[in-house]
């Protein structure tokens, strides 16, 4: 018997917009321009689903890196269950690896699962788990943290010292506001950051992310 629950309910739900709509959203799930190269099972719009209290420490966040001149760039947040088992088969049967050269040039796409790229359950199908980076609004580029986003390979790991002085602390910056405002760092991934206080700790959550589904089924 699973001590976890699956649920289609998206009451809890809000989209990321609407608390920090100054937050720029690129929602690579949506598109083909991520690590399998096609769009991802239950990813129906290209925006930002999120529980309200991840949301909310995200207006913070918002708030104090805007201060000092950097916007936040989000590249995922609520991610269905069907997206995940779409990883794990990518990762166990499919045979495409079409897209290596951008995302994995240095690992074997099997052990993105026993390196910690790929989970059976991932945190961001419980909703509070987001996926970012930082944007200088002076020159309106993202700020370099070393390696893209969704890059798997030890040089995404946030503590690892091979990038420059200048990649690091531009990862810390992002990671010191995070956790500030509430969020625990991923020891794999600079831009993987979960609410410590998530509402749904045992809940795992299945419906497509689409603001039509959120508004259709809000209770």
């Amino acid at each position: 018997m699973s001590s976890y629950d699956y649920t289609k309910d998206p009451s809890g739900f809000v989209l990321l917009s609407d608390l920090v709509p100054q937050a720029i959203q690129e929602i690579r799930y949506f598109s083909t321009y991520n690590f399998i190269g096609e769009r991802i099972d239950g990813y129906e719009e290209p925006c930002a689903l999120i529980t309200a209290e991840a949301a909310r420490a995200l207006k913070s966040v918002s708030n104090e890196l805007g201060v000092i001149g950097y916007r936040l760039k989000v590249f995922d947040a609520y991610r269905p269950t069907a997206a995940v088992k779409q990883f794990v088969f990518w990762a166990l049967e499919d045979n495409d690896v079409r897209m290596k050269p951008y995302f994995y040039p240095d690992i074997n796409k099997e052990d993105t699962i026993s390196l910690g790229y790929i989970a059976s359950r991932s945190s961001h199908s419980r909703g509070s788990t987001i996926d970012l980076t930082l944007l200088d609004m002076q020159t309106g580029k993202e700020l370099d943290m070393g390696t893209p986003f969704d890059f798997f390979g030890e040089l995404s790991h946030p503590d690892n010292r091979d990038v420059t002085n200048e990649q690091y602390e531009n990862r810390m910056l992002l990671q010191r506001a995070m956790v500030r405002n509430g969020f625990v760092p991923y020891e794999c991934e600079w831009w993987h950051f979960t609410l410590e206080n998530e509402p749904y700790p045992d809940t795992y959550f299945s419906f497509p992310v689409s603001s039509a589904y959120l508004k259709r089924n809000r209770v």
